[in-house]
């Protein structure tokens, strides 16, 4: 078992996870069940997947829990683009939640990486 807690990529997609929250507060309220929640559910999958398979009591486990965080991240990149072409995201907001997003991605690939060793 790992300490979550200490994983660089579990407090990397954990701070994205709020970015993303905050950011997704000013969507218009009437995407509250659209995609809005949509874009939280995937960020927040993220770090969830990561501690869950944290928990397990194998490597093979763990990593099967990273490649699903790991998609979560593809969908959450496919959302983010959406929102940004239909204006509910600005180019700044984007190209920082982009960087984080990719950071974690790397993140996630390397660690997977290591735990297949």
């Amino acid at each position: 078992m790992h300490n979550f807690k200490e994983l660089n990529s579990w407090k990397e997609a954990k701070d994205l996870s709020v970015l993303v929250y905050k950011l997704t507060s000013s969507f218009p309220s009437s995407e509250i069940y659209g995609i809005t929640s949509q874009i939280r559910r995937a960020a927040v999958s993220i770090p969830s997947n990561i501690a869950e398979g944290a928990g397990r009591n194998s490597n093979k486990d763990f990593s099967r829990f990273i490649a699903i965080a790991l998609g979560s991240t593809f969908e959450l990149e496919t959302q983010l683009l959406i929102a940004f072409e239909i204006d509910y995201i600005d180019n700044k907001n984007y190209t920082e939640l982009l960087e984080k997003l990719n950071k974690t991605q790397k993140m996630l690939v390397n660690f997977q990486k290591h735990l297949k060793k």
